[in-house]
């Protein structure tokens, strides 16, 4: 018997309707020359994708890779992790040797003739101790045991690693330990996406790891309408509930799943992004499902979580079908200092952006797909990594999906993974639209690929949202933003205790502007971990004004005095508290 995971679907797309706009205009370019460029060779990061491939058109061939922007050596700039995938067994024994492995490129940046680092990255996988168990999917970053030095969890088909950061050894590098056993986060199952958030607001991070199906070798021998091969959708397996690992804060973690709730109600999940989306200060979590209805898992305060996505007007696209989501992120872009979510789907469905209408302790959003432009915008494409970014420092967030389809393309066809589609920079107008700016990001940034992956930060610390894209069975492309800093800026980093205070949420109020609003984060995008710094585009403005931090235990401090154009850590503890 096929175990039940599809939610029944009501037909709430009158809440979701809107009338379809013409296309906005493409935003006037900020400058002579691309808004992006690529970097990879210059900057020595050197990594090519394997997924494998045998001709059988196995589905997990064409799934990967994910990538991390992650300051493993707490030096103040970001390092880059990339997972590898490696060959795939052919037979139903199912021995999945790894490939040449997953690397860890340290960033050794210096200052250049202008002022602006050049960026150069290092590999340091040999020294760190990293190795390659499975065939990898994806990764997540977070400082698991409050020791200053953030962690990673490498997600991958049939197994699972989490990599304890041991700091600096006595050469001064890097080295991590496989912890997977001893803290109990082994996944036997096909995961992809994972988070670290602290949902019981202990002070320790606990995991949830997003599985997609129950994969079987003899999956494969799938068919266009025409006859032709072609790979298998996710109606082709059962997917496999995702799991909960609460942390025990003695370096171990309990399965948390079916007392929590979220074993009760699954699908194939692809994305996953934690944030307090009813504004009651607990971390909620959101599940993007692959052909499943989505889920919004709001935080009952108790160890317990409620999928709500279904009346809160999330689940499903506006004709009340669900949708082919995969990649996924959080923002306020509509600048009304509430959380909306963002998720890419299938060739023909058109992205998804749920504008979030709640009011503290009751989730409701509003499906504004069609009325930003996204919808007709992105129908074309298969989109996997994603994110908001503020790629011209104007104070609005913009978006950015990395794109590459699951079915073949039949003009390319003959092309060993004939599923290359271009990039997607979507710039927001303000008033809840948003235009093309693809052709401005540079040639570079649109030539088409196997997209997947996509981890966004600020590489050489000069304001802008830089982009690392990992193309399944292809190399990785450093997208470098040439932008942003002509706009003034201000970039904090937020701990609590020794670790960066995922989860925060941040609210900028400067002189003449409405307040923005940031979240501290390091999940979204598909299969990748992000900077967790926040970073607030000012425009012309050249004070930053009041920083509000309502830390993840629910305090809350002011803090005055910041420097523009700069990053600034800022410690719980050391602003002024502000009483609930």
């Amino acid at each position: 018997m096929r175990p039940l995971r599809r939610t029944p679907v009501l037909l709430l797309a009158g809440l979701a309707t809107a009338a379809a706009a013409p296309p906005a205009p493409r935003p006037a370019p900020l400058a002579t020359g691309p808004i992006f460029a690529e970097r990879s060779r210059e900057a020595g990061l050197d990594f090519v994708h394997q997924n494998g491939m045998t001709g059988r058109l196995y589905m997990p061939e064409m799934m990967g890779p994910g990538v991390a922007l992650v300051d493993v050596d707490n030096d103040g700039d970001l390092d880059v992790f990339l997972v590898q995938g490696g060959p795939l067994a052919a037979d139903a024994s199912g021995p999945r040797p790894p490939g040449r492995g997953h690397r860890l490129f340290r960033n050794d940046s210096k200052p250049g003739k202008d002022g602006r680092l050049e960026l150069h990255f290092t590999d340091v996988t040999a020294a760190s101790g990293i190795t390659a168990g499975c065939y990898g999917m994806g990764v997540a970053a977070g400082d698991y045991d409050n020791d200053g030095w953030p962690d990673l969890y490498v997600t991958g088909l049939g197994c699972a690693q989490l990599w304890h950061n041991n700091g600096p050894d006595a050469r001064g590098q890097i080295t991590f330990t496989d912890v997977t056993a001893k803290s109990g986060t082994a996944n036997p199952h096909w995961g992809v996406s994972a988070t670290f958030f602290d949902y019981d607001r202990d002070g320790w991070l606990d995991l949830y790891v997003g599985n997609y199906l129950n994969f079987s070798w003899s999956a494969a021998g799938c068919k266009t309408a025409a006859g032709l091969p072609d790979y298998c959708g996710p109606v082709a397996a059962d997917a496999v509930p995702g799991r909960l690992f609460h942390n025990r804060g003695d370096g171990t973690f309990e399965d948390a799943t079916g007392r929590s709730g979220l074993g009760a109600e699954y699908g194939p999940a692809l994305g996953a992004v934690a944030d307090d989306f009813d504004g009651d200060g607990w971390p909620d979590l959101y599940v993007a499902n692959d052909e499943t209805p989505n889920q919004l898992w709001i935080n009952q305060r108790n160890g317990t979580f409620k999928n709500v996505a279904l009346l809160a007007g999330c689940a499903v696209g506006p004709d009340g079908r669900p949708q082919a989501s995969m990649g996924i992120d959080a923002g306020d872009y509509d600048g009304d200092g509430r959380e909306d979510l963002f998720m890419d789907n299938l060739t023909g469905e058109g992205d998804a952006l749920y504008r979030n209408l709640s009011s503290t302790g009751d989730a409701l959003f509003e499906d504004a797909s069609i009325g930003s432009g996204l919808a007709l915008l992105s129908r074309p494409l298969t989109g996997f990594g994603a994110g908001f970014l503020d790629y011209d420092g104007d104070g609005r967030l913009d978006l950015l999906t990395v794109n590459g389809a699951i079915k073949v393309v039949e003009s390319q066809r003959g092309d060993p993974l004939p599923l290359r589609q271009p990039r997607q920079l979507l710039h927001n107008l303000g008033q809840g639209r948003f235009a093309d700016a693809t052709q401005d990001a540079g040639p570079a940034f649109a030539a088409p690929a196997v997209g997947r992956g996509a981890a966004f930060g600020d590489l050489d610390n000069d304001g802008g949202t830089d982009l690392v894209a990992a193309d399944d069975n292809g190399p990785t492309r450093l997208y470098v933003n040439q932008v942003a800093r002509r706009h003034h800026w201000l970039g904090l980093r937020l701990l609590t205790g020794k670790r960066d205070a995922l989860g925060a949420r941040v609210e900028l109020q400067h002189p003449g502007h409405p307040p923005l609003v940031r979240h501290a984060h390091a999940d979204g995008s598909y299969a990748s971990a992000n900077d967790p710094r926040v970073l607030f585009g000012l425009g012309d403005a050249t004070a930053a004004g009041e920083v509000l931090v309502r830390w993840p235990d629910g305090r809350s401090e002011l803090f005055h005095g910041l420097h523009v154009d700069a990053y600034t850590t800022l410690r719980q503890g050391t602003g002024t508290a502000l009483q609930k």
